[in-house]
């Protein structure tokens, strides 16, 4: 890795051999404390919303930011529809520079560690949201989420039963077939409704680019956390507007936040909360345990930076990677096209 022309390289094979190696469970329990660390830190960043294309189709964006010292980007989609094809509805790949020389340090997968990081940082925002002792979970919408969210808020909460909804009921039962070894019990319920009976804490997170309403005001008692992960682009919510209004909110990013969470609903003046302020200590939480709470969950670059950052950290001890030729390395910086002319002669000596 010390090469100038190498890059190590995780590939989809060597993340989930990743993950498996470290455990599911710890290895979000750990990126949630770096996630954690870089929340801290968060007026260190250079921070953006998304750069989105949109179509009818779906959405590709890319996720940029920096902490001086280090530069990173997600390259993601998001397209509901590929599910009928069987293909993934979101697919991504990461990259982490050298801010000092603008050279890649890594390149990653981020298909799979997106779905980890997200659901790494849904656990850590609950964690100083969320009713303490919360043992219970309602999960709406089934889908390739709703394991990571699970298993993440079983390690970071302690979350031991799931009650679980989808309106195609064999997301559900594939989820729970998922699930049975990891602690976690699981309840397959026949409504949304019927999901939220003592539940502490909701994670909605389904898939269809819509304006829709997957809780209802009447669904949501006093004390509750709302993790709301679905809502993640223009266009898309899953929570009653009344809901937003009885909650105190709290969000990763406003800007971007406004446009493409649940809060796109309200006025661009509603009071919300950072979640990096409530991290650091600079404000409040959880009030008292009567408060509804909710994170209005989008996803942002500095969670995948985290992601990466850990990742990378971990490479080392795995060695699980691969050494990328992505680079140019010419014996002379100023002689580009000479490296070619070389590279030329070689193949002439090999013929």
């Amino acid at each position: 890795m010390d090469k100038l022309n190498i890059v190590p390289f995780v590939s989809v094979e060597n993340m989930m051999r990743l993950v498996n190696a470290i455990g599911p469970e710890r290895f979000m329990k750990e990126l949630g404390l770096v996630i954690e660390d870089d929340f801290r830190r968060w007026e260190s960043f250079d921070k953006v919303a998304r750069i989105p294309s949109h179509s009818a189709e779906g959405v590709i964006e890319l996720m940029p930011t920096s902490d001086g010292e280090v530069y990173g980007f997600k390259y993601v989609n998001g397209h509901p529809k590929n599910a009928r094809s069987g293909r993934q509805t979101v697919t991504a790949f990461g990259v982490l520079s050298d801010v000092a020389t603008g050279y890649p340090v890594l390149l990653s997968e981020m298909t799979i560690l997106t779905a980890l990081r997200t659901a790494a940082t849904s656990a850590t925002a609950a964690k100083f949201l969320a009713r303490k002792n919360a043992r219970t979970m309602a999960i709406i919408g089934n889908g390739a989420q709703s394991d990571f969210q699970a298993i993440a808020f079983k390690s970071i909460l302690g979350v031991d039963k799931v009650r679980l909804y989808d309106i195609d009921r064999s997301a559900s039962l594939r989820l729970a077939r998922n699930l049975v070894g990891t602690g976690i019990e699981a309840v397959i319920c026949e409504s949304g409704a019927d999901a939220l009976e003592g539940a502490d804490i909701v994670t909605t997170v389904t898939a269809d680019k819509q304006y829709a309403t997957v809780l209802n005001d009447n669904m949501v008692g006093e004390g509750i956390h709302i993790n709301a992960v679905g809502g993640d682009c223009p266009g898309k919510t899953e929570l009653q507007k009344e809901i937003l209004l009885r909650s105190d909110i709290f969000v990763e990013f406003p800007p971007q936040t406004r446009i493409e969470g649940e809060i796109q609903q309200l006025d661009d003046d509603y009071p919300v909360t950072e979640l990096w302020q409530v991290m650091a200590g600079e404000a409040d939480g959880r009030k008292s345990d009567r408060a509804i709470t909710l994170f209005d969950s989008v996803g942002f670059a500095v969670e995948d930076f985290s992601a990466l950052r850990y990742v990378r950290a971990k490479l080392q001890e795995t060695g699980l990677f691969e050494e990328l030729d992505l680079l140019a390395d010419p014996d002379d910086p100023r002689d580009l096209f000479g490296m070619l002319l070389r590279a030329k002669e070689r193949e002439k000596l090999a013929v």
